[in-house]
């Protein structure tokens, strides 16, 4: 492939609309990988979601809490089945959460920048689930929802002047 992925069977890329599709049929997202720390991009993206119309749940061993949220140590312990699991975890671990997304029954597999997994891919897309891989979440609803700014966020100015 062109952009240096390797191919997932006959499986394609979700469109623009596609994702924004996705996007829209989401109410519950898991973070899976979601860090504490506020530098970290899962923090960042965690912080953005809190303020949109979904319900977000934390989902990190190594967290009891994330942005004054509960945070629980896998998939199978979050008290709702996400429609989406969002992966902020090295690609090694990505087949792992694959499985553990299709085991608790979610809808829509999502990996963030930079994880591009054909293994994970065959098992949620064996299980029926849909699939988007190295693709920002908080990115690809700004980009729907007017809230892409070149900083990332919406500073909320509207502003003439030339620079």
């Amino acid at each position: 492939m062109s952009d240096g992925h390797e191919p997932v069977g006959d499986w394609t890329e979700p469109s623009a609309n596609e994702r924004r599709r996705l996007l829209a049929g989401m109410r519950t997202i898991a973070m899976v990988g979601v860090s504490a720390n506020p530098a970290r991009p899962s923090n960042f993206v965690a912080t953005y979601l809190r303020g949109t119309d979904y319900e977000v749940f934390f989902v990190n061993p190594m967290a009891d809490e994330v942005l004054e949220r509960p945070c629980v140590p896998t998939l199978a312990d979050l008290p709702v089945v996400p429609d989406c699991v969002n992966v902020f975890r090295k690609l090694a671990d990505v087949p792992t959460v694959a499985d553990e997304a299709v085991a608790v029954g979610a809808r829509v597999f999502w990996t963030q920048f930079g994880l591009w997994s054909p293994e994970a891919a065959r098992t949620v897309l064996h299980a029926g689930m849909d699939l988007v891989m190295d693709r920002c979440l908080k990115v690809e609803h700004a980009r729907f929802n007017g809230g892409l700014h070149l900083a990332g966020f919406d500073t909320g100015v509207i502003d003439s002047r030339r620079r």
